[in-house]
């Protein structure tokens, strides 16, 4: 390989990771996955389902 690919395949690879952790940032922040909110979206239920709608907790058990 020479000096220009490496170089592109580095920035290809850096704006892949900076996505990745922006995505992770987002996800852990309890945002969706589009940005357009979730006050009108249909699957608004399954991607932010309330952590008491499991079927049983492990004190259950």
């Amino acid at each position: 390989m020479n000096a220009p690919t490496i170089i592109v395949l580095l920035l290809v690879a850096s704006l892949f990771g900076l996505a990745l952790v922006h995505e992770v940032k987002k996800r852990k922040a309890g945002k969706g996955g589009c940005s357009c909110g979730c006050s009108s979206c249909a699957m608004s239920g399954v991607c932010h389902a309330k952590k008491s709608d499991a079927p049983f907790s492990v004190e259950e058990r």
